[in-house]
């Protein structure tokens, strides 16, 4: 049998202990625990911006940071102002911030707009490298009658080189669901993710292009 790597073997740990955490949360909606649960996967539906600069050095994203019930596989939804509940027989297919780190990766892969990136764990060398610290990932009500996918993320570049911080910005994306059902609530979620990925890797592109033109003899 294959032995899976620590850090992976780690991240799944983690979220089966999320799990089992949440599951003693106050849940949305009755019965019993051992119901069926629906697994929900966002599709990245974000496209490149053909503004964006073509640039000639290479980016490493580092996996987001988030606090253990931010990170959660659990789908999050504040009812009230203050009270933080998980629908109850759904889930998402990966942790929030693999969504996030994975999102971000794939829209500047498929931008063609820069030489090289990859995840900062695959060892690869870098000119800057992304971070990100993910605060909000969940359904909100607000005190209206529907939810709506709230996802905010505070992003640094830094320069590999000297660990100068390049740039910081705070991305909030919020998209009202069209029904309380949790499969509206998760195809906003898709469109709130593609946004959100799309945000990041244009103001990557132009904060890291500025920076290098600035440094260029």
């Amino acid at each position: 049998m294959k032995r899976l790597p620590f850090p992976v073997l780690l991240r799944r740990t983690a979220a089966l202990a999320a799990l089992a955490l949440l599951a003693g949360c106050s849940l949305l909606g009755g019965g019993a625990q051992r119901d069926p649960v629906t697994i929900h996967a966002p599709r990245l539906q974000a496209q490149p911006d053909p503004s964006w600069p073509q640039v000639q050095w290479q980016l490493a994203i580092a996996r987001p940071i988030a606090s253990r019930l931010v990170d959660s596989p659990r789908m999050a939804v504040r009812p009230v102002p203050g009270e933080l509940q998980v629908y109850r027989g759904s889930a998402w297919a990966q942790p929030a911030t693999d969504m996030i780190e994975g999102s971000v990766l794939r829209v500047l892969e498929e931008s063609g707009k820069i030489t090289g990136v990859g995840r900062l764990s695959s060892g690869m060398r870098s000119d800057y490298r992304l971070l990100m610290d993910l605060r909000r990932f969940e359904a909100d009500y607000r005190g209206g009658d529907l939810p709506v996918a709230t996802i905010e993320i505070s992003a640094s570049l830094i320069d590999s080189r000297d660990q100068r911080i390049v740039g910081r910005h705070t991305f909030l994306r919020e998209q009202p669901a069209s029904a309380t059902e949790v499969a509206s609530v998760a195809s906003a979620f898709d469109q709130a993710l593609a946004s959100i990925a799309s945000e990041i890797a244009g103001w990557t592109l132009v904060q890291g292009q500025a920076d290098a033109t600035r440094a260029a003899p």
